[in-house]
């Protein structure tokens, strides 16, 4: 009887095994989620990040501040008041990049069709040694550097 009991139980867990991909092949297959040296800032409420940056650009003004714009989408019209929210920081970057949101209130209702979106803002009092700013939203990333001096 033990010996029926262990054969049961040795082609239900040979079948099971069978079943669907080891949880080593998932991981393998799945893209790396984006490391990210800071944490977001508490957003507003209605507030999210936007869909997807395409491009973005810093540039110094004339009192000293750090004039950035980004084009990107968001995934329905009515999207108001977007903006940046800078990363909390733990340490300075070593590589002089900082980390910026790109936010936007989100609409009360609508369809759902990608809209394009333009973000300009400023950053006043910028940190010594900024090199250039990653504007981070849902699905992706994108790094301006500042020009050459």
């Amino acid at each position: 009887m033990r010996i029926a009991i262990l054969a049961a139980g040795l082609t239900a867990v040979v079948g099971l095994s069978a079943c669907g991909p080891a949880k080593d092949e998932t991981a393998a297959n799945a893209p790396a989620a984006p490391k990210y040296v800071g944490r977001s800032q508490t957003m507003y409420q209605g507030q999210e990040l936007i869909s997807k940056v395409d491009s973005g650009t810093i540039s110094v003004g004339k009192n000293g501040a750090l004039e950035m714009t980004v084009n990107g989408s968001v995934p329905a019209p009515g999207y108001k008041n977007p903006g940046f929210l800078k990363r909390i920081l733990y340490a300075v970057p070593k590589d002089g990049i900082y980390e910026m949101d790109v936010v936007a209130d989100k609409p009360a209702g609508g369809t759902s069709a990608p809209t394009p979106i333009e973000v300009k803002g400023a950053w006043d009092h910028p940190n010594d040694g900024v090199k250039g700013v990653r504007f981070i939203s849902k699905d992706n990333s994108v790094v301006a550097m500042l020009p050459a001096k």
